[in-house]
């Protein structure tokens, strides 16, 4: 088991139900995986990097910076080696677990980013894929959604459209929405399937499953830790440099210990 300060994350057991849903329809759904003391590190981490966001766009007399919107809606990434709490998260146990169930013996931590929905003012989040928001082809990573919150469909939760219902499971062109800069593929009129659970459940999906989320109309903040998670590399359309993220996590299915490698 990993420990996260005095925090404990143990590995969780994914069934072969689990596996072949994530292989046939690109997600599954793991239900209060995330413990009490662990949501409450993740959750101070949150509230901080969003005061600091605010302060920062405050600043600068901005009200937006890309798909983030002040006061409605935040995505904030790349801190996840700012803080031992995300770190020691996103290194854990649990974690590897999971990527050892999805991507394989081989994996290395991509991308991490708090997105966040403000009570009564949270925006919805347009159907896209994340691997629409590279914009190259590239191997499918995985993507695990971690709500930090009780999630529901009132506070904004995500919507899953499995590959049987978007007729694809490839990577599929983007469009930009104006007022929003969202990234959309879909356009059709299935609504997916919305996940509700309780804080500490896991969403996970492949980067090329289509989702989105509602807006907040609810009294609460809705606080999500995203988590991403690569088998190989990715690169940049060129393949002269990374796109972001390759911290090896697995390697042959063993767990790489970034602590004592740097």
């Amino acid at each position: 088991m990993t420990e996260v300060g005095k925090m404990v994350l143990a590995p969780v057991t994914i069934t072969e139900e689990q596996r072949r849903q994530y292989q046939e329809e690109g997600y599954f759904i793991l239900e209060g995986v995330i413990s009490a003391e662990v949501l409450e590190g993740l959750r101070a981490e949150c509230d901080r990097l969003v005061r600091q966001k605010d302060e920062e766009l405050a600043r600068r007399g901005v009200e937006s910076e890309g798909i983030t919107h002040r006061g409605s809606r935040y995505f904030i990434s790349s801190h996840g080696h700012d803080s031992e709490t995300l770190e020691r998260f996103l290194f854990s146990d649990l974690m590897a677990s999971i990527c050892l169930a999805t991507l394989g013996p081989d994996a290395y931590l991509f991308n991490e980013q708090f997105v966040v929905k403000r009570d009564r003012a949270g925006m919805r989040f347009a159907w896209h894929q994340d691997s629409g928001y590279i914009g190259h082809p590239h191997r499918p990573y995985l993507s695990c959604w971690c709500a930090l919150d009780d999630v529901s469909e009132e506070n904004g939760t995500v919507y899953i459209l499995p590959y049987s219902r978007a007729g694809t499971r490839e990577w599929t062109p983007h469009r930009k929405e104006e007022g929003t800069n969202d990234l959309v593929g879909y356009f059709g009129d299935d609504p997916g399937i919305p996940v509700v659970g309780p804080a500490g459940t896991i969403a996970v999906f492949s980067s090329v499953t289509f989702h989105r989320s509602g807006a907040n109309t609810s009294p609460h903040l809705r606080r999500i830790y995203l988590a991403q998670y690569s088998a190989e590399p990715i690169l940049n359309k060129e393949g002269t440099a990374l796109w972001h993220w390759a911290d090896p996590f697995l390697k042959g299915g063993r767990r790489v210990d970034p602590f004592v490698s740097r």
